[in-house]
């Protein structure tokens, strides 16, 4: 099964220097071992909001809108891809993730099963 895990944040009270260099290492880490495990597809971070665009579709009419939205409060700031025999092992890795940023972060993963089609 797979699943896609998504990483959410407010990015008004994350660390701003972002990951700190232990951190990133550790990641890197837990990044080998699911390869290696043969459960992790593809993960990447993403952008900043700023540079990111939404197209709104409400009455048939379509908007496209710029970043930055300030009305973000929670943004996605990455993704990881998995294939796992269950939900349960998804959502072991990806408390496996949080865990490793520690208490200086506030942040959660949300996991949702991808259609079969």
């Amino acid at each position: 099964m797979r699943y896609l895990m998504l990483i959410r944040l407010d990015p008004s009270i994350a660390p701003t220097a972002g990951p700190d260099p232990a951190l990133a290492e550790d990641m890197g880490k837990l990044i080998e071992e699911m390869t290696k495990a043969g459960v992790l597809l593809d993960t990447n971070g993403l952008r900043p909001l700023e540079e990111g665009t939404r197209i709104r579709l409400a009455d048939g009419q379509t908007t496209i809108l710029d970043g930055p939205f300030t009305e973000s409060k929670e943004v996605i700031g990455g993704y990881c891809l998995l294939q796992t025999r269950s939900q349960e092992e998804a959502v072991e890795w990806g408390s496996r993730f949080l865990r490793l940023h520690g208490p200086r972060w506030t942040m959660e993963v949300e996991i949702r099963q991808l259609d079969q089609q």
